[in-house]
């Protein structure tokens, strides 16, 4: 057993910017006019839909974050809830959301510096990157929490400035500020399927949970940064989207070219405050980048805590994955690991690197929003109609909309999904020996002592 433990230095102003840095927030751009062309203009309506709906869930973290502030998240919840077996394949199913989206990363920026500087191969902004996120992460949480601030200050400093001038020079009369706030009947079902591709742009709240055990007075810290993190991020999202549409209306023009609609709406930006389409374009690209650099890092993060509560519980292999480095207190062979799979990124295709990243998610959302109404109704819990509300009504809503979700993935995100799943039930059935043997697990001694601590 690891007798050096890691070091609880992150604090709830720390925790946010980590759920933010995960979760890019320039990461708007990205789904930008796929969603505007879908919900008929109407992507801010669409954001409002997706914060409502994911809110839901994001309650249900903070309820378990609370009862059980150990790294793990919803691998640690359920394996505590609903036993070792049925945590383990929910865990096995999170790895997929949280192993590849570093990959994806590492893809996105070979593939935009490589066409900013052409003569430079791809794989070497890759391999760069892939070094670059791992030596971080080696070193500690605390560097890890330092270059966090500065990317994410970099990313807001960009935000302020296209709220600022999408509001120059534009039509603000009552009439056109409200137009992108009216919806009608028809356009629901549009609506519903952008909020459905804008949930995945939340993805990341859940990862500020994997720092249980590095955060000071986790049981209060975890909850207040999930929340906000949440709010602040649908907050920029809501207002982001609005400003652009309202410098760029002709939102129609994006129905043949959805990809890039962003880049010109940043153009254009750029184009009616006078300080030209380029400066906008290449102000964009450089804190997009850097968000995404962000991200890579604490999604490397976020995986290592994972492998290192696996390997603590003994489903994976202790000598590796429960591993504390003796000087910087991070979990520096599961960190290894995590950069030595992520050489994946040098020949997968981006698409299917995207596929696979929902699955996972999804499976987390569901069975967390279950652990809540299990944890505080089941047994002899008392039942109020309070406590009905709060840990009964509100978790099924999430279950509910997360079920819902299920049926916007493609038909190559369930069948990769299900694929990792049948090689996680095959291992499960090893570990098991055909489950005659129990799941090897911590005792409850130790586990107070880990909340404890």
């Amino acid at each position: 057993m690891s007798a050096i433990k890691m070091k609880r230095v992150l604090t709830t102003p720390a925790l946010i910017a980590f759920g933010l840095a995960y979760m890019v927030p320039l990461g708007i751009f990205t789904t930008y006019g796929e969603v505007t062309v879908a919900s008929n203009g109407h992507l801010p309506i669409a954001y409002i839909i997706t914060l409502a709906m994911i809110f839901f869930t994001a309650l249900s973290y903070c309820r378990m974050a609370n009862k059980l502030p150990i790294a793990g998240s919803a691998y640690s919840y359920v394996q505590r809830t609903f036993g070792g077996k049925v945590g383990f394949l929910v865990g096995w199913a999170q790895i997929l959301d949280y192993l590849f989206l570093p990959i994806l990363n590492y893809l996105v920026l070979g593939i935009y510096l490589n066409e900013a500087f052409p003569s430079i191969p791809a794989y070497v902004f890759v391999l760069g990157s892939l070094i670059s996120v791992s030596f971080l992460n080696y070193l500690g949480i605390k560097l890890i929490n330092s270059v966090n601030f500065t990317l994410i200050i970099v990313q807001m400093v960009f935000i302020g400035l296209f709220i600022f001038l999408s509001l120059t020079n534009v039509d603000l009369t009552p009439e056109a500020m409200m137009k992108p706030l009216q919806v009608n009947a028809s356009d629901f079902s549009g609506l519903m399927s952008g909020a459905a591709i804008l949930c995945l742009a939340f993805l990341g709240f859940d990862a500020i949970a994997t720092l249980a055990e590095e955060s000071n007075d986790a049981q209060k810290s975890l909850p207040k940064a999930i929340i906000w993190t949440v709010l602040i991020a649908g907050c920029i999202f809501l207002v982001v989207s609005y400003c652009a549409h309202l410098a760029y209306p002709t939102w129609t023009a994006f129905a043949d070219n959805k990809d890039t609609a962003s880049l010109e709406v940043v153009r254009q930006v750029g184009k009616i405050s006078q300080l030209g389409g380029d400066f906008m374009y290449n102000f964009f690209q450089a804190a997009y980048l850097t968000g995404v650099f962000a991200s890579a890092m604490t999604a490397q993060t976020s995986v290592s805590r994972i492998f290192y509560a696996m390997g603590r519980e003994g489903v994976l292999p202790k000598q590796i994955f429960y591993k504390i480095h003796p000087r910087f207190r991070t979990p520096y062979l599961s960190i290894i690991f995590v950069a030595c799979f992520s050489l994946l990124s040098l020949v997968l295709d981006l698409s299917l690197v995207v596929s696979m990243i929902s699955f996972g998610a999804l499976v987390a959302f569901t069975f967390v929003n279950l652990c809540v109404i299990k944890t505080y109704l089941g047994g002899n819990n008392a039942k109020t109609a309070s406590t009905l509300f709060k840990y009964g009504l509100l978790p099924a809503i999430g279950v509910l909309l997360s079920l819902w979700l299920w049926t916007s993935l493609d038909a190559t995100a369930m069948i990769v999904g299900l694929v990792w799943l049948a090689i996680g039930f095959i291992y499960l059935l090893y570990l098991t020996r055909g489950f005659t043997h129990l799941l090897p697990s911590i005792d409850h001694k130790e586990l107070n002592s880990i909340i404890k601590d």
